[in-house]
């Protein structure tokens, strides 16, 4: 998954979840500049950054490895 795919599948799942990004931001003691950087696609978050929000967001980070 490209950063751009990862960064639509937050904001679809924060927008079904009816949760605006001050508020993710404050679930998620993350930055609303950097959660907004995020869901642009301007940043490129730490894997930490991202496993908090999609736990948050009820969602899992699956790492398929190249054969």
């Amino acid at each position: 998954m490209h950063i751009s795919e990862l960064a639509q599948t937050i904001k679809n799942r924060r927008k079904t979840l009816d949760i605006n990004q001050k508020q993710l931001s404050e679930l998620t003691e993350i930055g609303l500049r950097t959660i907004k950087g995020l869901e642009s696609g301007k940043t490129n978050p730490t894997l930490k950054t991202v496993v908090t929000i999609l736990d948050v967001l009820g969602l899992k980070l699956t790492i398929k490895t190249q054969k």
